[in-house]
């Protein structure tokens, strides 16, 4: 082999190492969808986490906060752990961000999740003093109720930093083949024996009992490593 063509291999050899390395380092940003929602992660990772969870429950923000960033680089980016998103839809509300959270390519689940999941305590105030008139329009079947929603809540401008358009906003929150999809498959994970709350886990198909925060998750996870 002549010196350029050993260096031209060496070259290729290091690039490949580089890339393998970037891929090893960077499973949280392999998103795929699944029947069930959407899972994050390497799909051959040792430990395969489930969260259910809703997007009003209060208790699933405060795990998000104290837990969601620690899980992306510790557990997700290494591959040492998957993680599948599974909705528990508990009122309109909830449904109509798991619609928005939904929109678009699987590519963008992560970011839109963590937009509502993590600024909850900036827009939810409308649940806890609604009047009558917010709460009839609230329960108006179909894409009209989900846009007094969108309004009521200030989803449009969450989605607009997010890089949708009000139109392409519209489009998803008409979606009802969505919605019916979304909702049928929140009420079969309701039916999950040990799912009775939000948020609940499961390991490696395993639910876990009474774990509903952070620092009882991540010592389960240690013990499952």
């Amino acid at each position: 082999m002549t010196f350029r063509g050993i260096v031209k291999g060496a070259a290729l050899l290091a690039a490949a190492v580089l890339l393998s390395g970037q891929t090893r380092n960077n499973w949280d940003t392999v998103v795929v969808e699944t029947e069930h929602g959407h899972r994050v992660g390497n799909p051959e990772a040792k430990v395969k986490l489930v969260e259910f969870f809703s997007y009003t429950c209060p208790h699933c923000a405060e795990f998000a906060e104290q837990g969601e960033g620690v899980i992306r680089l510790a557990y997700l980016a290494p591959g040492r752990v998957n993680v599948e998103y599974r909705h528990l839809i508990r009122d309109p509300i909830d449904l109509a961000v798991g619609m928005l959270v939904n929109c678009g390519a699987a590519s963008k689940f992560p970011g839109n999740h963590a937009a509502f999941i993590l600024g909850q305590s900036r827009w939810i105030a409308p649940l806890a003093r609604p009047t009558a008139a917010q709460m009839q329009r609230w329960r108006t079947a179909g894409a009209a109720g989900r846009r007094a929603i969108a309004s009521d809540f200030g989803f449009y401008p969450i989605m607009e930093r997010r890089g949708y358009r009000r139109v392409q906003v519209d489009q998803c929150l008409a979606d009802q083949a969505m919605a019916t999809r979304l909702a049928e498959t929140s009420a079969r994970e309701w039916d999950r024996p040990g799912v009775d709350s939000t948020p609940t886990f499961a390991i490696n198909g395993v639910v876990m009992p009474g774990t509903h925060t952070w620092p009882t998750l991540e010592q389960q996870l240690k013990e499952f490593l």
